[in-house]
């Protein structure tokens, strides 16, 4: 059996997206709660590369740890000066000394590639090929490089301000994207000039060189929408608009019914069961996980929580980060969890907090009841025993316990522990004063007539 082929990836991110009238560089912003940058690192690392190289730009301790943060091991290069594609694949000289099989280059702000399509550019690197480039057919080529083939070879790429007339015409056009043959890399990137309209060293020249050196060079297409990249707040808009429909896809063809699937916002890395119901307009946050048979409905935001089977969630609830939902449990309207666990069965039905709890299974927590867990320094917890009552309008003041099977009374401050199955009552005794209501409205109707 044949080793396996090494890979190193090459990752180009040393671009300062000025187009994107930020303080933050281009890469680092989001498409469903993910930087760019880390899209990448994910699908090159899927498709195989066991190392990654990572250029950015000069004074980007920003970006260096968004790499650190999501790829440690990656090695991290410095392009000083911007001179072209090809000198800032270069910049990562170091770690392209012939050591690997195959070097994929890859752009930071095409977010969308799949790890499909760099493992079929690597697959293409088979058989003596040089250099395998992917391209698109593009429905406006202007601006873009074109890909010039002859009987299924790619010959060139040609810059779109160095092509001629007839190069123009075509529309099969340059994604960036490319592998090379890791032995050979070097040798054709070296061999790059900066003969052109730009003065600068195109990555795009490799494809001739390669051929030069008697290399074999290849064209391999992915769909336009795939590779597009992200220059400024549209294109980041049009990349998270197809991200989302690429997701709502996945979630309903696995077995999820979404009834208004363009209203429903995923997180790169939300997971949904079988049998799952989606109403409109919910919101993933990153790090959610819906088991089989739950329900979602309409206008609640979930973030960071685990969501057990059958249990249901809304209308306009909202799940923080440390929500962990048992099986069965409910949360309705107006209810908001954090760093909280609801067991079995419990029921937290409307215009309640609960934040850094445990809530025991069957337990039921009536309207308008808060956890007071925060005092302005301190989070304390409360716990809540199963098959307690909590009446509405109660205050639990952490740290607390309700024993259970324990019931409170509506309108309650508890700052003291429950023991199970007992009653607590904390409330102010009501009073009542005959006839006072008639009294004081005279006495101020007088006071208003002698104004």
């Amino acid at each position: 059996m044949q080793p396996a082929r090494t890979c190193l990836a090459i990752v180009l991110a040393a671009g300062e997206g000025t187009r994107m009238k930020s303080a933050r560089p281009k890469v680092l912003h989001e498409v469903a709660g993910r930087s760019l940058l880390s899209h990448v690192l994910a699908a090159v690392t899927t498709a195989g590369a066991d190392a990654l190289a990572v250029v950015i730009g000069p004074d980007r301790p920003d970006v260096a740890a968004e790499v650190r943060k999501h790829a440690p091991h990656a090695a991290v290069f410095i392009q000083s000066e911007r001179k072209g594609t090809a000198h800032a694949v270069l910049a990562a000289r170091e770690s392209l000394a012939g050591k690997h099989d195959d070097v994929l280059v890859a752009f930071a702000d095409t977010p969308l590639v799949r790890p499909e399509t760099f493992a079929d550019l690597r697959k293409a690197l088979h058989g003596g090929v040089g250099v395998a480039a992917l391209g698109f057919e593009a429905k406006d080529p202007a601006g873009y490089g074109r890909f010039v083939t002859q009987e299924g070879a790619l010959h060139a790429i040609v810059e779109h301000k160095d092509a001629d007339e007839a190069t123009r015409r075509i529309t099969l056009c340059n994604a960036g994207l490319m592998a090379l043959n890791g032995h050979k890399a070097l040798a054709i990137l070296d061999a790059i000039g900066c003969a052109n309209a730009q003065n600068e060293y195109y990555l795009t020249d490799a494809v001739a060189v390669a051929r030069a050196q008697g290399l074999k060079t290849v064209a391999r297409v992915a769909p336009e929408a795939e590779v597009q990249g992200v220059n400024d707040r549209v294109q980041l808009a049009a990349v998270e608009a197809d991200f989302q429909r690429r997701k709502r896809l996945e979630a309903m063809l696995a077995g999820a019914t979404l009834i208004a699937p363009e209203t429903v916002f995923f997180s790169h890395d939300t997971v949904i069961g079988r049998d799952v119901l989606i109403e409109p307009n919910v919101v993933f946050g990153p790090g959610v996980k819906v088991a089989d048979n739950a329900v979602i409905h309409a206008f609640s935001h979930l973030e960071g929580a685990s969501v057990g089977p059958s249990a249901s969630i809304g209308p306009y609830a909202r799940l923080r980060p440390g929500a962990e939902l048992a099986k069965g449990a409910r949360v309705g309207n107006f209810v908001e969890i954090k760093a909280a666990a609801i067991g079995e069965g419990a029921k937290v039905n409307h215009l309640t907090y609960i934040g850094d709890a445990e809530i025991g299974a069957n337990a039921n927590i009536g309207a308008g009841t808060i956890t007071c867990n925060y005092d302005g320094f301190v989070k304390s917890k409360t716990i809540i025993g199963e098959g307690a009552f909590v009446g509405s309008n109660s205050a639990l003041v952490a740290p607390v316990t309700i024993g259970a099977g324990a019931y409170v009374g509506s309108g309650s401050v508890i700052t003291r522990d429950v023991k199970p199955d007992a009653l607590a009552i904390a409330r102010g005794r009501q009073m009542e004063r005959e006839g006072w209501a008639s009294a004081f409205r005279a006495a101020a109707q007088a006071r208003k007539a002698r104004q």
